[in-house]
């Protein structure tokens, strides 16, 4: 591909999706299908799977395979599928992504290697040994807060020889970062560089990059795809407008006080509107009573249909009511 025809591979609202849960490991089929059929239906442009949001490091790797398998036999190529396959084992990551690939799958999503931290140039020969192993491109996955490392920016330059990276997608939440970041697209302009903190995705379009990575797209749709739309055509007066929109959704991350808020607070919104059980993997319990009813309100400000029965998982549904 010459960098004159080359164009970035992804553009656009790519929700990282929960993984919908029964109980600690019994995956909610008929709540994933109904979760993946409202974001087709509006009109997102295209899933990620296994990441953060879907507490893929706490699922076991024949839940993980399931999730994979129903993902792809549900969305029936209607839109690309990403997922991700960071693993502190580096075979298990090449089985789980020729796995994937067997399925269907359209891209993979690799992190830094977690709990032994690696030192950069570790991390430059991890990926050099890693990348040729898979069987489909591949988009670098930015995320320190969470596996400790990051991909410094000279790193992303140094593996940007290898064709099977196709792409950034940045959770780190520096602005400074992001913006280098995009400097690499002078040499590889297929890349796509994504965002993942909500509150930047705006920001991020107008300094040239391509889309968002959004949680919250799960549990309004409809307002991100706007928001980028709006952001990709330049019309900045209804970006502020759904800005405060976005801002005000972002209540939900706020109601617990762990990381595990961010995931709990969609899992329970999905709940509340009858998409998909609010289960939790372990070592998590999903928001219980009072944080429901917290999270309830956000929905109701922003006038979001919910359920009258809201979907819950089978061992937790008492408990998450206490």
């Amino acid at each position: 591909m010459s960098k004159k025809t080359a164009a970035p591979r992804l553009r656009g609202i790519i929700p990282p999706l929960v993984t919908p849960l029964l109980d600690r490991d019994t995956l909610d089929v008929a709540g994933l299908e109904r979760l993946l059929e409202r974001l087709i239906t509006a009109k997102v442009h295209a899933l990620f799977i296994l990441g953060t949001t879907g507490e893929a490091p706490s699922l076991s790797y024949r839940l993980r395979q399931e999730m994979i398998s129903h993902t792809t036999k549900i969305v029936k190529g209607r839109l690309p599928v990403l997922v991700g396959i960071t693993d502190t084992s580096f075979m298990e990551s090449v089985r789980l992504a020729n796995y994937a690939a067997d399925k269907g799958v359209t891209y993979l999503v690799t992190s830094t290697p977690y709990y032994f931290p690696t030192g950069q140039p570790e991390l430059l020969e991890f990926i050099e040994r890693l990348v040729p192993e898979l069987p489909l491109e591949v988009f670098l996955y930015n995320m320190p807060s969470m596996t400790k490392v990051q991909f410094e920016v000279e790193t992303l330059r140094r593996v940007s020889h290898i064709k099977k990276i196709i792409g950034l997608k940045d959770s780190s939440g520096d602005r400074i970062y992001f913006t280098k970041a995009l400097g690499l697209a002078a040499e590889r302009p297929d890349w796509s560089f994504l965002m993942g903190p909500e509150a930047l995705l705006a920001q991020s379009i107008k300094c040239g990059g391509h889309g968002g990575v959004s949680g919250g797209a799960q549990v309004y749709p409809e307002l991100f795809v706007d928001l980028y739309n709006s952001a990709a055509t330049d019309d900045w007066k209804r970006v502020d407008k759904l800005q405060k929109t976005l801002l005000q959704l972002g209540k939900i991350y706020q109601i617990g006080k762990h990381t595990s808020a961010v995931i709990k607070g969609i899992k329970c919104a999905l709940s509340l509107q009858g998409v998909c059980s609010g289960e939790m993997a372990e070592p998590f319990t999903p928001f219980r009573k009072p944080e429901r009813e917290r999270v309830k309100l956000v929905l109701e400000f922003l006038g979001l249909p919910m359920s009258r029965k809201s979907a819950k998982g089978k061992k937790s549904s008492q408990k998450a009511d206490k």
